[in-house]
């Protein structure tokens, strides 16, 4: 997921109608995208970002920065959907993938291996291009709680790791560091870890520089599988990250603060 200048800002609607966001399923409904006949059909806003501060457990340190709780009904909800990953991971290393191809699992940046939630507050929930590369270039964001383990399970297990972001080409190396300070195991060099480029996509896209988010991650899991990998598992916060095929069995990972089509 990207934090994009062309993110739409639904929580009011997220918040209340998908907080309970889990496993990933086929046809899931995205955002409700219909008019409101009155004021009374919509969400309070201020209400509804209080709603999101608990669900994640807010705690505020010394400095007055907000962070996200262990012991929050958040990390609650990824815990269930990590041990119900790791089951359909050993499964399939039990059966083996066939045809020789190596299995592989393909992982999401923002809000599915790193929490925004401390930029989200610092922005007060307002993203721009300018904060984002401020706050990466200068702060590593908290690990979704659990992932580490889990990706470095899997790649202990013989699992090749793949990461495909959304987050531009010039943000790659205050990625890696994030990534590798927070305990992330698998190298995320350029062969394992893909950026969007917009001044030179790659060939195997063919929608170049204009692809859809969808687009551009269901063209690079295929691009990933033709050099000769069978990916078995996709974890991604936002249903364009797990639509498009070549995702093997995709997980959704909870995010009631933004939406991305």
């Amino acid at each position: 997921m990207p934090l994009s200048s062309k993110r739409a800002r639904i929580a009011a609607v997220t918040a209340v109608v998908t907080l309970g966001a889990g496993l990933y399923t086929a046809g899931a409904a995205t955002a409700d995208r219909s008019v409101p006949r009155t004021d009374k059909e919509i969400p309070n806003l201020s209400l509804v970002q209080e709603k999101i501060k608990a669900y994640y457990g807010d705690t505020v340190d010394k400095d007055g920065e907000h962070w996200a709780s262990a012991d929050s009904s958040y990390a609650k909800q990824v815990a269930g959907i990590e041990r119900k990953a790791k089951a359909h991971l050993r499964d399939v290393l039990d059966k083996g993938t066939g045809k020789g191809r190596k299995p592989a699992i393909v992982l999401d940046l923002d809000d599915t291996t790193l929490l925004t939630y401390n930029y989200e507050l610092k922005q007060g929930f307002h993203f721009s291009p300018e904060s984002q590369d401020a706050y990466l270039k200068s702060t590593d964001m908290k690990p979704v709680f659990g992932m580490p383990k889990l990706v470095n399970w899997a790649e202990s297990r013989g699992i090749e790791v793949f990461y495909v972001t959304g987050r531009d080409e010039h943000q790659r190396d205050w990625s890696v560091r994030n990534l590798k300070n927070v305990g992330y195991k698998p190298v995320a060099d350029k062969a394992h870890f893909y950026l969007k480029n917009k001044k030179t996509p790659p060939a195997y896209l063919p929608c170049g520089a204009k692809c859809t988010t969808t687009e551009y991650k269901s063209g690079t899991r295929k691009h990933i599988e033709a050099q000769g990998y069978r990916i078995v598992a996709n974890f991604g916060d936002q249903w364009s990250d797990l639509n498009g095929g070549r995702s093997g069995r995709a997980f959704k990972m909870p995010n009631p603060m933004y939406y991305l089509p």
